[in-house]
C-alpha cells in the first residue's frame, strides 16, 4: 500500500510546495561546500513511523544526503533517543528538514495514539481499526502509521468493499426497498470475493441485515448494553464492529462487550504530531 514510488510522489509535492524556487535562506547564508550532520531526536516517548518517508525528503532534495535510521517503524522509543542520523550537503539538509519532520512527526503521532488504543484492548479479542477519516492525499501514509502502532486498516477506499451505511439504507427505505432484498441483489451482482459490511444503529435492524448473509455488521453509536445484546444476537454469524463514541476512555469497555473490531476515526483525524526535532551537531565536519 505504501510503495517507494508513492512515497516519492507525495514527498516531491510537499517539497515543491515548501521551496518552489529554492531555499533563499540557505542559499544566502550557507556556503555551498558546507556539510551538516544532524540527529533526529525524540522529545517525548512514542512509536516511530515514517522512516522511509523521512529519508525520501532528504534524498529527493539532494541525493548526496545519507539518512541512517536508528530505529525501525513500529518501535517504541523514549525521550532523548536518537531515531535517525542525517549527513550531507548542509543546504540540502536544511531545506528538507521541515518536510521530513512534518511527515515523521505526523506518522509517529498516529502510531503512538494507535499504540495507546491497542494497549487498552489487549486483554480482549477486539482489533483496533482506522477509518476513512484521513487527510486527503495522505491516506496511505496515515494508514501505514496505524499499522506501525499495532492497529488494523479498514477498507482503503470506496473501491475496496461494499459498506452500506445509514444514508444508503435511508435512500433504500425512501424507495420502499428492504435492506435484505437490496443486499441480496447486490451480492448477486458482485464477485464472490467482495466483502460486504452494513452499518446499523438499532437492534431491530440486525436480523434483516443478517438475513442477507453479509460478512460484517457495524453497530454504530450503540450503548454498552446494546452492544452486548447485539453481539449475542449476531452469535457468530458475522464479524461485529463497534463504531462511534470511541475514545481512550471508552474503548476498553466497548471491547469488553465482545465485539470483534473497534473502529476509531480519532486515530487519524485527531492524532497530534509527536514532538521530534532535528538537531545539527556542532562538531560535524
Amino acid at each position: 500500500m505504501l510503495s517507494r514510488a508513492h512515497i516519492d510522489r507525495v514527498v516531491a509535492l510537499a517539497l515543491e510546495e515548501d521551496a518552489p524556487w529554492g531555499d533563499l535562506t540557505s542559499e544566502a547564508l550557507i556556503p555551498e561546500n558546507a556539510v551538516a550532520r544532524a540527529d533526529l531526536v525524540a522529545r517525548e516517548r512514542g512509536v516511530f513511523s515514517g522512516g522511509e518517508v523521512f529519508e525520501a525528503a532528504f534524498r529527493l532534495t539532494d541525493p548526496r544526503t545519507d539518512v541512517q535510521l536508528v530505529v525501525e517503524d513500529g518501535e517504541w522509543f523514549e525521550p532523548g533517543a536518537v531515531l535517525a542520523v542525517v549527513t550531507g550537503p548542509a543546504r540540502g539538509v536544511l531545506q528538507a528538514e521541515r518536510i521530513g519532520l512534518n511527515f515523521v512527526q505526523r506518522m509517529s503521532g498516529i502510531a503512538t495514539l494507535t499504540g495507546a488504543y491497542v494497549a487498552e484492548v489487549a486483554h480482549t479479542g477486539a482489533r483496533i481499526a482506522d477509518t476513512r477519516k484521513t487527510t486527503p492525499g495522505l491516506r496511505a501514509f496515515e494508514r501505514k502509521a496505524v499499522r506501525d502502532g499495532g492497529g488494523r486498516n479498514h477498507r482503503h477506499s470506496l473501491s475496496d468493499a461494499v459498506m452500506a451505511k445509514d444514508n444508503h439504507l435511508a435512500v433504500l427505505a425512501q424507495k420502499g426497498v428492504s435492506a435484505t432484498a437490496a443486499l441480496r441483489a447486490a451480492k448477486d451482482l458482485l464477485p464472490h470475493t467482495t466483502h460486504i459490511e452494513v452499518e446499523v444503529d438499532r437492534l431491530d435492524q440486525i436480523e434483516p441485515v443478517l438475513a442477507a448473509g453479509i460478512g460484517t455488521i457495524m453497530l454504530d453509536n450503540f450503548s454498552l448494553e446494546d452492544l452486548r445484546a447485539g453481539v449475542a444476537q449476531v452469535a457468530g454469524r458475522a464479524t461485529v464492529e463497534a463504531s462511534g463514541g470511541v475514545s481512550l476512555e471508552t474503548v476498553r469497555a466497548i471491547a469488553e462487550t465482545g465485539v470483534d473490531v473497534v473502529s476509531v476515526g480519532a486515530l487519524t483525524h485527531s492524532a497530534r504530531a509527536l514532538d521530534l526535532g532535528l538537531d545539527v551537531r556542532l562538531d560535524a565536519p
